[in-house]
């Protein structure tokens, strides 16, 4: 049976975008289908069979251990990295919980419900034989603006911040790391995971792996909406 690699989940933004939700309680805690957001996420995490999570916190992330503990889902065990008292950005925090995470990991965004197979991915980043893996999904502007260019199996250009027209595919949310990637930025505390990912891609350096189900996210109250639909239903079948 394939070992998974361990997860980060990068719980540690502002949500600005969802206050006044978000003032007193992080979004990673708000609740989604009658639960806190990311319970759904780490069942879903242990039922593939993860079995270690890093929660890479800032903002309000007390409560976040406080809510979770370590040993709340059966069977994965779950690990903390604060930030501290400046907010590291998303790549920042992961290089700042490299010492609990290991060589090799995924990354996750805690606001993202993504119901592929993290086998099967884990198995694309070995045969890509690089050093980082990006999920994408086609999306043509619907949920959000394409940003990644994927043509023949192959990433060749990824940029969230200005995204060229002939981008048809997203940035799923789900990717594969090596310690590796963070060499170059050995210098920088406050980093950004868009811009490293952005120069991996045109160095040639991000492979791509597609997936075909939707990802669900809390991010937007549109997104919010959703995924409440979404979990809820999936719920109610279980």
């Amino acid at each position: 049976m394939l070992s998974l690699l361990p997860v980060a989940i990068l719980a540690g933004g502002l949500a600005t975008r969802l206050r006044p939700l978000t003032e007193r309680v992080p979004k990673s805690l708000l609740t989604v289908a009658g639960r806190p957001f990311i319970f759904h996420q780490l069942e879903m995490l242990r039922g593939q069979g993860v079995e270690r999570v890093v929660l890479c916190v800032g903002h309000l992330g007390e409560q976040v251990r406080a809510s979770v503990g370590d040993g709340a889902i059966p069977g994965l065990t779950v690990s903390y990295s604060f930030d501290g008292r400046e907010l590291l950005g998303t790549a920042g925090a992961l290089k700042q919980a490299l010492p609990l995470l290991g060589d090799e990991f995924f990354v996750l965004n805690g606001d993202s419900y993504l119901p592929c197979s993290l086998a099967a991915t884990q198995h694309a980043y070995r045969a890509a034989r690089r050093p980082a893996l990006m999920t994408v999904l086609r999306n043509d502007n619907r949920w959000d603006r394409s940003n990644v260019l994927y043509r023949d199996g192959e990433l060749l250009d990824y940029d969230k911040r200005t995204p060229r027209e002939d981008m048809r595919h997203i940035d799923y949310g789900l990717a594969v790391l090596s310690r590796a990637v963070f060499a170059p930025y050995r210098a920088a505390r406050v980093l950004d995971l868009a811009d490293l990912l952005r120069d991996l891609s045109r160095s040639g350096q991000l492979a791509a792996f597609e997936v075909s189900e939707r990802f669900y996210e809390i991010g937007s109250p549109e997104g919010l909406r959703d995924a409440e639909l979404f979990l809820s239903h999936r719920q109610g079948c279980a």
